[in-house]
């Protein structure tokens, strides 16, 4: 992963309004309007007692940095967490914490010589 998507990725993560939609995300209410595992835009408005500009605000940017999947699904959007995003953080996370990992994203592959 390169420097500016992490960038884009944390600064997805550094905001206790995006935090609360992804915890949400992560345990979806049960009674909720959307699919199993999903939760609706108006679940997050609920929960969350926030506008709707301000849910899509959030959201447009925790999609963005590849935190969260979208579903359109009639007038309203389904959102799920997307494990991708949350691995890609990890990996970054790792060439920091243990200097000698390299990041294999970003890396350049090494080919063998022909013998």
């Amino acid at each position: 992963m390169d420097i500016d998507a992490s960038a884009e990725l944390f600064k997805a993560l550094s905001d206790p309004g995006r935090l609360k939609v992804l915890r949400l995300l992560a345990h979806p209410p049960v009674n909720g309007c959307s699919t199993p595992g999903s939760v609706c835009a108006c679940d997050l408005e609920e929960h969350l007692g926030l506008a709707q500009p301000t849910i899509s605000h959030h959201m447009r940017l925790l999609v963005q940095a590849g935190l969260v999947r979208a579903t359109k699904r009639g007038r309203w959007m389904d959102y799920t967490l997307n494990p991708q995003g949350f691995e890609a953080a990890q990996v970054f996370l790792r060439t920091l914490s243990h200097p000698g990992a390299r990041d294999t994203a970003t890396q350049p592959q090494q080919h063998a010589e022909p013998l």
